[in-house]
């Protein structure tokens, strides 16, 4: 059986993530930073992905959607790794610094939409070798894992019309089972889609 170092696909995503530089985003006040963690997982000769389904909650921007774990850096962390593995520990009770091993990181983004706080977001990408058990915080509804070809399956791509106050959003999306992926994540997937090709 393939080790995480030795198994094809994510011998691969880690030959292309080591040859691509990161693209930071644009740090021009305000902005707060944060950092989300892309966790795979191999089955057989293919690899899952780790999303979260985030709770409704009252003034969470991100309220009900489909995730990657993290969240907003402390002021007293080191650096924005820290931040994700913190705040996936956090979250779901997985400790990537010791159960993990980190593949790489993608470009950072930064919305700009009024609808969303000012925040420069960095994904890292990791691997587990083992499912973990989950703890769930206050913050997270559901915990789900999907095949990466699922994710990218063409027939997966949809666009969504987000309804907000006093305006409609049409948006790509994913669909995977009864879950929508848009908005954050889904910028995030399609940027990884081409480390994972």
């Amino acid at each position: 059986m393939p080790t995480l170092h030795t198994h094809p696909e994510l011998s691969r995503i880690i030959r292309a993530l080591t040859a691509a530089t990161p693209t930071p985003a644009p740090r021009d006040e305000p902005f707060h930073e944060a950092a989300v963690a892309l966790v795979l997982h191999p089955v057989g000769d293919g690899l899952e992905a780790l999303f979260i389904k985030r709770a409704t909650r009252e003034g969470d921007p991100w309220s009900g959607q489909i995730a990657l774990p993290g969240g907003r850096r402390e002021v007293d962390e080191p650096d924005l790794l820290r931040t994700a593995i913190r705040e996936t520990y956090e979250e779901i009770g997985v400790d990537l610094a010791t159960d993990g091993v980190l593949l790489g990181e993608l470009d950072e983004l930064r919305p700009r939409s009024p609808l969303l706080p000012p925040v420069v977001v960095r994904p890292f990408v990791f691997a587990v070798a083992e499912r973990p058990t989950f703890v769930l915080s206050e913050e997270v509804a559901e915990v789900f894992w999907t095949p990466l070809c699922e994710v990218f399956n063409p027939e997966r791509k949809q666009e969504i019309t987000i309804h907000f106050p006093g305006i409609n959003m049409t948006r790509p999306a994913i669909g995977v089972g009864e879950h929508v992926i848009w908005g954050m994540t889904e910028h995030i997937l399609r940027t990884f889609e081409g480390h994972w090709r």
